[in-house]
């Protein structure tokens, strides 16, 4: 579904501002929004609210000692998200496009890991507390951090903590046994990156199924949101491609050239390219 104007005006706002400036839970409700037109989003926002209250309430003062203050922290999330409220995951969740719309997964309760780990994110921010998306790749996670000490959790599996026996084994999972965690595994992500792979399940559930236009809708709408990002103007050159919008393709992959590095696949786009622009001779 193509956002209505009113959205595409507001995510075209959103892909102006830096990184810091952009709001997570706000942009990721615009784009739930998009997909369910005529929701008031205020009932969303009034239970994130209800979220931050009672994390707050559960936290008390001993979210700020020094010593079990973390402790503390990740306790209150925990309590509070996954077993008051029931937030988690299950495996039906990758299958199932509505998981990738935070409405509906507060809604249901239950979602894909970025859009639940947007709303630890949410709650943790708001109370002050510093906490960070991880773009760990087999599943989202968060990283809490307090007092110099720092916990990473797993919003998919009830905001489990996560030692580094954990890390590796879910990621030797996916990846196989002879590969080893880096350090970019864990590093930080800016709420933009964390908004693009919030939608990453949306678009793979398109290809899927061949649904080319679906596809192609959630990378354009992405681009307003983040219109200096390459992999997006590719995608959507060859999604156009496909659907055989030669113009379109070639403004795109064209857009791709102009703002991607020396990666593996600018000589494989620069072909591609090459080859369009033939036929539209």
């Amino acid at each position: 579904m193509k956002p209505s104007p009113e959205i595409r005006r507001r995510l075209n706002a959103f892909g102006k501002l830096a990184d810091d400036e952009l709001g997570l839970t706000e942009t990721a409700l615009v784009l739930a929004r998009a997909e369910r037109p005529g929701i008031d989003p205020a009932v969303y926002e009034r239970h994130l609210e209800k979220l931050t209250d009672d994390v707050a309430a559960y936290a008390g003062k001993d979210a700020g000692s020094p010593k079990g203050g973390l402790e503390m922290r990740v306790e209150a999330l925990q309590q509070v998200i996954a077993r008051r409220a029931g937030y988690g995951g299950s495996d039906d969740a990758y299958e199932d496009a509505e998981c990738a719309n935070l409405m509906r997964v507060i809604d249901r309760r239950e979602g894909l890991p970025t859009l639940l780990g947007i709303i630890y994110i949410h709650v943790a921010r708001a109370l002050g507390w510093e906490i960070h998306g991880l773009d760990f790749p087999p599943r989202f996670l968060v990283r809490l951090e307090f007092a110099g000490a720092r916990c990473i959790l797993d919003p998919f599996d009830g905001g489990k903590v996560m030692e580094p026996f954990d890390l590796r084994d879910i990621y030797k999972a996916v990846s196989g046994p002879q590969v080893e965690i880096q350090p970019r595994h864990t590093e930080a992500m800016s709420n933009r990156a964390i908004i693009l792979r919030s939608r990453r399940n949306a678009k793979v559930l398109h290809l899927r199924s061949e649904n080319l236009e679906g596809a192609l809708d959630v990378v354009e709408t992405l681009l307003m949101l983040a219109p200096v990002e390459p992999a997006l103007w590719r995608e959507a050159g060859i999604l156009n491609a496909r659907l055989d919008r030669v113009p379109d393709a070639v403004a795109a992959l064209e857009q791709y050239l102009e703002t991607a590095g020396a990666d593996a696949s600018r000589f494989r786009t620069s072909i591609l390219l090459q080859e369009l622009r033939g036929r539209l001779n």
